[in-house]
């Protein structure tokens, strides 16, 4: 009997560029959404979700109970981040620096001066789970095979903050280099390596993982792009 294909889709490059922006209900921003899992998934079903949000205005975020969230500063000059039941008050205002918290908190976000830009990573708690790490050294996948269970399903995103990025069997091609904005999502079992080329003057790079702790969803398809029409939004971020 010969072996059942595969369902994992191919390692797909996205640029923000290219994302359409989603207005909140509240008037307060727009919000982009990157990549989410499973596909057909509502706001209320996905295992993971990734999006990167304009914050316009200071105004509170929804709730989204049993889901693990972390927020990452990408331009502008942060804001603060209060949760209601005295949990945290947090100051976002460092580039590349992931903040983690419970996606039922209240949290009402202030803006520390203008409109913000920030990457966002949801994960269903007991289904998946993510880290978020920023970086200027070289991103190889046997590194990260000595962090996770790769055959358990981790996928990985890679979101250029600063510099060019280089594929590392590319030889330079243009195909194979990522600029700021831009990005790549590795399914399972992806061998690569992303080289900064601009390693003395600054390049990061922002590595999310997102690893199933599912056992049944080795057999599933990891990760698709949402189409851009998607109706499934939250009301603020």
């Amino acid at each position: 009997m010969s072996a059942a294909p595969s369902l994992a889709p191919q390692a797909r490059r996205f640029a923000l560029d290219a994302l359409t922006p989603m207005p909140w209900k509240n008037g307060g921003g727009t919000t982009r959404e990157i990549a989410a899992w499973p596909p057909a998934a509502g706001i209320d079903a996905f295992d993971w979700r990734l999006s990167i949000a304009d914050i316009a205005a200071d105004g509170p975020f929804s709730a989204f109970p049993g889901i693990d969230r972390q927020i990452v500063l990408l331009d502008g000059d942060g804001v603060r981040l209060h949760a209601r039941d005295g949990s945290f008050d947090h100051r976002l205002v460092a580039v590349g620096e992931p903040f983690a918290f419970a996606g039922e908190a209240t949290v009402d976000a202030t803006l520390l001066g203008g409109p913000t830009r920030d990457f966002n990573v949801m994960t269903r708690r007991g289904r998946c789970r993510a880290s978020v790490a920023c970086t200027g050294d070289p991103i190889d996948s046997a590194d990260l095979d000595e962090l996770d269970d790769r055959d358990a399903g981790t996928t990985v995103v890679l979101y250029v903050l600063a510099g060019s990025w280089r594929c590392g069997d590319a030889h330079g091609a243009e195909a194979d280099v990522l600029t700021a904005g831009s990005g790549m999502l590795l399914p399972p079992g992806s061998v690569f390596r992303w080289l900064p080329q601009d390693e003395g003057e600054g390049a990061r790079c922002l590595v999310v993982r997102l690893q199933s702790t599912q056992p049944s969803s080795r057999s599933h398809p990891p990760a698709v792009f949402l189409p851009q029409s998607s109706s499934h939004r939250e009301t603020t971020s």
